[in-house]
């Protein structure tokens, strides 16, 4: 990557094969990624049911990460009543903050989530006893005051991962967003029309806070398709919708919190109406800005910020993708209309990462980066922190579906994204 050309962004590391896309298994795809609060780990969930932590590499003065350990977090279940399969893929991981030597993290796929535990543990194996002095086989002892306790040495550090606690039958649909709240001992998790308000420490028992399924489903006209805690208020969070607008809620209202406490809502211009609008007009991610100032909302061709303290209108709106309007009808037939695309804020609050509809090619190791400044700050570039010859680039260049970016995670300290392209990590890092 030329990084004149992408705002200042160098190539640093990949992970994974990098075959042709043809060649790629299925479940070696990556469907999640997760810096922790430190940014010293990086955690990645595929399509398998597999989590890969990463390692910040202290050898190395860039920011450069090694493998850390691996572990097999859902396997492929079916529902027999419902006569369902259920994907072993992981939909999302979250980071609990550190307490500890340990780490404790969430995943989920579609109907169950686990709190994990993963820790340093120390491998031990006899090395004396009545049988052996540790390098030959001694005969059975004869008298009582020839036996011995058997002796134990350190072999080996290993990483361990165990299940803490598996989280269950709590969701009808599909789970699609889980936020670990700044307490740290209560998170929630959010599917179609429903969010669950969850204690770490309690599996068998979860509080529905908002409950959006209409009596008869007929009538039903919008689902849920995020929900984020905020990042310092332990009674507030925020959940969008595919009708393009967002709620925030606190729960020292009420129990059930179906009646939201402010609504972040643009209205469409009706010029600009089409038979797509409704689908295009769905906001797949939401953030709160770190310090819980701002919202960031994705839909499938712009990204929105929104001050908490203002809801008439957006602070900035970013197109992203206007060279795809003419193309809509393409995306439509091959369902990539429909993918779900996630958005992100720098460690400073002062940029955004948007992930990439085209291309992350890795023959040359490319992923384009598109962000926005926050107001008042200096822009990265020209326009909405896209250079023209990238823009002008991308426009020209033809559409491949399959090299899409659907996850990245941007870590909280500096400058460096981890970006999900098909089985591959990439590491990108600001000069």
């Amino acid at each position: 990557m030329d990084p004149d050309a992408s705002g200042g962004w160098r190539f640093a590391q990949c992970f994974g094969d990098k075959g042709d896309v043809e060649d790629i298994t299925e479940a070696d795809i990556i469907s999640a990624v997760e810096f922790d609060s430190t940014g010293n780990y990086l955690a990645t969930g595929d399509k398998g049911g597999r989590v890969v932590l990463f390692e910040r590499n202290d050898m190395k003065k860039s920011c450069e990460y090694k493998f850390y350990t691996e572990f097999q977090s859902h396997e492929p279940e079916f529902d027999y009543l419902k006569s369902l399969e259920i994907e072993e893929k992981i939909n999302k991981i979250r980071w609990c903050k550190r307490q500890n030597s340990a780490h404790f993290l969430l995943s989920t796929n579609d109907k169950t989530i686990k709190l994990w535990k993963v820790f340093e543990k120390s491998l031990r194996v006899v090395s004396e006893s009545n049988m052996s002095d540790g390098q030959r086989a001694l005969p059975p002892p004869s008298l009582r005051q020839h036996l011995r306790l058997p002796r134990m040495q350190h072999q080996d550090n290993i990483i361990a991962a165990v299940p803490r606690k598996v989280f269950s039958n709590a969701h009808a649909y599909h789970i699609h967003s889980i936020t670990v709240n700044s307490d740290q001992e209560t998170y929630i998790s959010a599917d179609d029309l429903r969010v669950n308000l969850w204690n770490l420490n309690i599996s068998d028992q979860s509080f529905n806070i908002v409950d959006i399924k209409p009596a008869n489903m007929e009538e039903l006209t919008e689902v849920i398709t995020a929900a984020e805690f905020h990042p310092t208020q332990c009674n507030v969070f925020m959940y969008s919708s595919s009708k393009s607008n967002i709620k925030l809620a606190d729960m020292r209202d009420s129990a059930l919190c179906d009646r939201h406490a402010k609504l972040y809502e643009e209205e469409e211009d009706p010029t600009n109406r089409s038979f797509f609008s409704e689908i295009i007009s769905s906001i797949s991610d939401v953030k709160f800005s770190r310090d819980g100032r701002y919202i960031l909302a994705r839909d499938y061709l712009s990204l929105r910020i929104w001050d908490v303290n203002m809801e008439s209108r957006p602070l900035k709106t970013i197109q992203i993708h206007d060279h795809l309007r003419g193309k809509l009808c393409d995306l439509y037939e091959n369902d990539c209309i429909f993918d779900k695309f996630e958005c992100t804020w720098s460690g400073d609050d002062k940029n955004t990462l948007n992930d990439v509809v085209l291309q992350a090619d890795k023959s040359a190791f490319k992923a384009k980066k598109m962000g926005g400044p926050m107001p008042g700050n200096k822009p990265l570039g020209p326009k909405n922190g896209i250079k023209p010859g990238l823009k002008d680039a991308m426009q020209l260049e033809p559409l491949d579906f399959n090299k899409k970016i659907l996850h990245a995670s941007w870590h909280p300290r500096e400058n460096t994204i981890a970006i999900a392209a098909t089985n591959n990590l990439f590491l990108y890092s600001a000069a």
